[in-house]
């Protein structure tokens, strides 16, 4: 295993001015826009999730949507409900399929905790392409792969797991470290081209990003190659004093939400107290560049124990955060637009919005100005109520089923709504059209560029 640290981070990179540019510079707007927060409506949203012993442990968390090669009608979403396992919808939020948390095929391995998902395009197992779902499973510190159907929604059983058996851990050296639970957290996919695939995988309660090449193995799918990355848990300021979020007490500020540019090999990565990285690969090849800073970034804090919450230790402390991630910092997509210019979208669960950055490259340097923001409500009437604190969002700009202009999907805590049971906590997921996001933040729909090499 190769493990590089970064110590120090210049603190020209943790002030970005990313949250003060203006989308004037957008090369995909029709005229100048300045940044504003607009308000969607929700289209449909799958079935509750419960959290307790009667619902299964099931708390939902971070979704992925697989695009059907050739029949969009078909395509599906893919979530993680954590104890729970995985659960299969189709573009109408009706439940395909209800995979269980299983035990990881490992000599020592206990029943799953199914953290976040994404989707490999393409792999070779037995001679055959297979799509698969790759998912990060808590409890076993390592990562579990679920082949693909084609069928899509027209199948019984989408997904079928083919993880190979006898997986190293990807971060602890042997069982008792994995029962610490700093273990396999966030998660995505890098397929760069040539057959080659990359899981790039978080700790969770570290600093730490890790990635690893997917193998397969008789027919399965494993990993290999681990290699991880230490990214800054303090940061210097320009008051010439030196922060680190607040955090419960062992506990470092930790990484979730991912998504890897396909086009550039950049990791866009959620340090949830902290902001938004773009980090390159390979992992320490490239100083990481902090994006965008959280409102609250540089206040000083202390930790209460008796109420475990965080306070600052100067009312009066401004800090030096931007203006639009309200921590925690959590999901992390890509909606792809032609040749390398798009948009990077963040939950900003504290506020209950989604910032949607620029993607755009000029020459070797990308740039990343806040385009806007988007809150989503409910649908009058219908009982569907709006999206609070997101955890995992993703987005595709294909065509999909009567998504004729790309389809967003987040994860929703807590569950409200008249059908919902007020004492339990409730989650699910909610669809959201882009147009609906595109037009009210004048940003471009392009169906055809993507991060799915079928179609490249």
């Amino acid at each position: 295993m190769h493990r590089t640290s970064l110590l120090a981070v210049p603190v020209l990179l943790a002030l970005s001015t990313a949250a003060t540019a203006s989308a004037a510079n957008s090369p995909t707007s029709a005229g100048a826009h300045e940044p504003t927060t607009i308000t969607v409506a929700i289209d449909n949203e799958t079935p509750v999730l419960y959290d307790d012993e009667d619902g299964g442990n099931t708390s939902g968390d971070d979704p992925a949507i697989w695009v059907h090669p050739s029949r969009s009608d078909r395509s599906i979403v893919v979530v993680t409900a954590k104890e729970g396992g995985l659960r299969v919808y189709d573009l109408a939020d009706r439940e395909l399929q209800s995979l269980p948390s299983t035990v990881a095929p490992q000599g020592d391995a206990i029943a799953g905790r199914y953290n976040n998902v994404d989707i490999a395009y393409g792999l070779r197992v037995r001679g055959h392409r297979v799509d698969v779902a790759v998912v990060s499973d808590r409890y076993n510190d390592t990562l579990r792969f679920f082949a693909i159907d084609p069928g899509g929604a027209a199948a019984s059983t989408p997904l079928s797991e083919i993880t190979a058996p006898g997986q190293d851990y990807l971060f602890q050296p042997d069982r008792e470290g994995v029962d610490t639970e700093q273990t396999a957290y966030g998660l995505a996919v890098y397929q760069p081209g040539h057959g080659s695939a990359y899981a790039v995988v978080t700790q969770e309660g570290t600093t730490t990003i890790a990635t690893a090449r997917l193998v397969v193995r008789g027919g399965a799918i494993g990993y290999a190659g681990v290699r991880q990355l230490d990214l800054p848990g303090e940061f210097p300021l320009p008051d010439g004093t030196t922060w680190a979020p607040c955090e419960e007490p062992g506990v470092e500020p930790q990484l979730e939400g991912l998504s890897v540019d396909q086009a550039t090999g950049e990791i866009y990565a959620a340090q949830e107290d902290v902001g938004l990285w773009r980090i390159g690969l390979p992992l320490g090849a490239h100083r990481p560049v902090l994006v965008d800073r959280t409102t609250d970034f540089g206040v000083h804090d202390a930790y209460d124990p008796e109420t475990e919450e965080c306070v600052p230790i100067d009312p009066a402390d401004e800090g030096f955060g931007g203006d639009w991630l309200t921590a925690d910092a959590e999901g992390v997509d890509l909606y792809y637009g032609p040749r390398k210019t798009g948009y990077v979208i963040v939950s900003s669960q504290g506020d209950d919005s989604f910032v949607v950055y620029q993607r755009k490259h000029d020459g070797r340097w990308a740039r990343n100005e806040v385009m806007g923001a988007f809150q989503v409500a409910g649908a009058a009437g219908s009982g569907v109520d709006e999206i609070n604190g997101s955890d995992g969002v993703a987005v595709t700009n294909r065509p999909v089923g009567r998504f004729r202009w790309g389809l967003l999907v987040s994860h929703d805590e807590p569950e409200t709504g008249p059908s919902v049971d007020p004492g339990r906590d409730a989650t699910n997921f909610s669809y959201v059209s882009w147009r609906d996001i595109a037009a009210g933040l004048h940003l471009v729909v392009d169906t055809r560029a993507g991060n799915d090499p079928r179609f490249d």
